[in-house]
């Protein structure tokens, strides 16, 4: 089983052994998706052709005809007025048929992919709450031992970053943008009572807990990011460390184009610390496209 997953910034492909639920290959490729689009609510050519040009990279590497293959496209073609426009060339020029997924859809599928991984990780909490911070969109999932809650919210790392330019800017923001978020957790809160265990996907958690281990982007080694404990504090400290690095040296850290968005995200992330009142998380790299192919398996497996 093949998955696909065209986020806001990154388009990433992995290949599962349903029978094993094994991860037999990985791909992924910086695409920016969500470039220019705060301000002209277009995936524009640019971003199109870096999608297509990475499928058919991806396509060196798996056998999109021999396998199953699901696509899925979240926040920036859901926003893009020209979606349509854009999935119909991606189809043309590279066979791929991308579903657009709802940001509750999207949340379902990254938690099947996170509670597999922390069931490996022999992670015995039922309570805890899952945050994704994406480039177009923050996915929260409230999981309770009767009951699962997710909401999307339009804050990602990408489009904060676009629109407000700044850190400083951001920063100053934040407690308006992330209003409604707070709002959504307090409710939670009163209603099913407060969880203090956070799991954390996505690029940003990901890329501190590589820094904190001393890996580049070219040195990404999943397996020794999964499970691993980050605290508040740590986002101060490396969101500093990577601010003082020399640009070369922080491209090479983040991957080229990310470190702005990854500094963005850590602010962003820092701020669901506090509305969440944790003070730890526990960061789990896999996340939509691991869930897409999970769920991929399941259903060939009944069959």
């Amino acid at each position: 089983m093949i998955a696909i997953d065209l986020g806001s910034n990154t388009l990433r492909v992995i290949q599962i052994d349903c029978e094993k639920s094994h991860y037999i290959a990985e791909y992924e490729k910086i695409v920016k998706t969500a470039d220019g689009l705060a301000s002209t609510g277009i995936v524009n050519d640019a971003a199109a052709e870096r999608v297509i040009a990475a499928i058919l990279e991806a396509k060196t590497k798996f056998d999109f005809e021999k396998h199953p293959l699901k696509a899925v496209a979240t926040e920036a073609i859901r926003k893009a007025e020209n979606a349509g426009a854009v999935l119909g060339r991606i189809k043309k020029e590279t066979g791929v048929d991308f579903e657009v997924i709802s940001g509750e859809e999207e949340a379902r599928l990254t938690l099947l992919a996170v509670k597999h991984r922390l069931s490996q990780l022999h992670y015995a909490s039922q309570n805890f709450v899952v945050a994704d911070i994406g480039g177009g969109s923050t996915e929260l999932i409230f999981h309770y031992e009767d009951e699962v809650i997710v909401r999307s919210f339009p804050i990602g790392i990408v489009t904060m970053a676009q629109r407000y330019q700044t850190l400083e800017a951001i920063q100053k923001a934040l407690p308006d943008v992330m209003l409604s978020l707070e709002k959504f957790c307090a409710e939670i809160f009163a209603t099913k009572g407060e969880l203090h265990a956070l799991v954390a996907t996505a690029g940003t958690p990901t890329s501190v807990a590589a820094m904190k281990l001393g890996q580049t982007y070219a040195t990404y080694n999943a397996k020794k990011i999964n499970g691993l404990t980050l605290t508040v504090d740590e986002l101060d400290f490396y969101l500093e460390k990577l601010l003082a690095m020399p640009f070369d040296k922080r491209e090479e850290t983040c991957g080229t184009g990310r470190s702005d968005l990854i500094a963005a995200g850590i602010l962003i992330f820092k701020h669901l610390f506090g509305i969440l009142e944790c003070d730890k998380c526990i960061v789990i790299d896999d996340s939509l496209r691991e869930g897409v192919a999970l769920e991929g398996c399941r259903g060939m497996l009944q069959k």
